[in-house]
């Protein structure tokens, strides 16, 4: 009896598929849309094939052509009118992401997630306010405090334009108990907070923050994103986020950080959401365009494999691409 061949018996056709540890459906996908405030028509993202900035007017069109493909789920990034030091157009009752919050809401069957931070909202492209001193300064950092009473005002001013959805991004201590108890208090406790609770300072970001136009005028994010070469501290942050009330923990960047969505998932019961970043999204397609790479193939593969080490829901800029394949 050859026993070295008996993997192989349940790899043909017919059984491959019934037997497969790690299903991907479109309904673990969720897509980024970005409205801009400041724009009447789509405006194409360079590098970002495929993505648009879209007016607020074309919001519900964008997200039906999403829905169209079996994607339910979308988050929303903003891009204002204005900006300034404080970001206050982020809260804004008639703000970019309130406005399109309001008529996704009303108009699709969307479930609507809400970016909650400042970097987009800011002139300085920070994800808080900062400490004082000269612009120039490049050491400054994000005020941890006074930053949580603006990111718990943006999020008591979603879900009253109806998201079903927060989601903190700034990485700032103490953000989702802030957030929790301002939507309490304002009647929002069935919102759910979905916390980017791993994030890290990554050299992958760079094509959303020319999507979002947030990126900083000066300095970086160290101060406040996790440091990559830091495995263990992940666990810290996610401990901090569940203590406080998250009820979805998010780890991003997503390929580069498997072990990190592994280790999240064997700590907690709670879901486990990865973001495979506009990094990871650009360097298959400029791969694919050299034709290097089967650009359907391993969009495919990669969100398969962020599923395989443990991630519940992916945010995606597939998500589309890859859902019309799927069964």
């Amino acid at each position: 009896m050859d026993l070295t061949r008996r993997p192989r018996r349940l790899r043909r056709d017919g059984l491959r598929d019934l037997v497969r540890e790690t299903s991907l459906s479109a309904s673990d996908l969720i897509a980024p849309v970005f409205v801009d405030a400041t724009t009447d028509e789509r405006v194409e993202i360079p590098t970002m094939p495929g993505h648009e900035r879209v007016p607020v007017s074309q919001a519900v069109d964008r997200v039906e052509e999403i829905l169209a493909t079996g994607v339910e789920t979308v988050i929303l990034f903003g891009v204002p009118t204005e900006k300034d030091a404080v970001g206050s157009r982020a809260d804004a009752p008639d703000g970019v992401v309130q406005e399109a919050t309001r008529r996704i809401t009303r108009q699709t069957d969307a479930t609507v997630i809400t970016d909650v931070c400042l970097c987009e909202y800011t002139d300085h492209g920070h994800c808080g306010i900062l400490e004082p001193g000269a612009p120039e300064d490049t050491t400054l950092t994000v005020r941890n405090d006074p930053t949580l009473d603006r990111l718990a005002a943006i999020a008591v001013s979603h879900a009253e334009a109806g998201a079903d959805v927060v989601a903190p991004s700034s990485m700032t201590d103490g953000m989702v108990g802030a957030i929790r108890s301002a939507l309490d208090d304002a009647g929002h406790e069935d919102i759910p907070i979905l916390s980017y609770a791993v994030k890290y300072e990554s050299a992958f970001y760079g094509p959303f923050r020319d999507a979002a136009d947030g990126a900083p005028a000066f300095g970086d994010r160290r101060h406040y994103q996790m440091d990559p070469g830091n495995r263990r501290e992940a666990l810290r942050e996610a401990d901090l986020d569940i203590e406080q009330g998250a009820d979805v923990l998010m780890v991003k960047p997503a390929l580069p950080y498997l072990d990190v969505v592994s280790d999240v998932r064997e700590h907690t019961h709670l879901p486990v959401a990865a973001y495979q970043v506009s990094g990871e999204y650009a360097m298959l397609h400029a791969a694919a365009e050299r034709g290097w790479l089967d650009l359907e193939a391993t969009a495919l593969e990669s969100l398969v494999s962020i599923e395989r080490a443990g991630a519940d829901v992916i945010v995606t800029y597939f998500a589309e691409t890859v859902a019309e394949t799927l069964p």
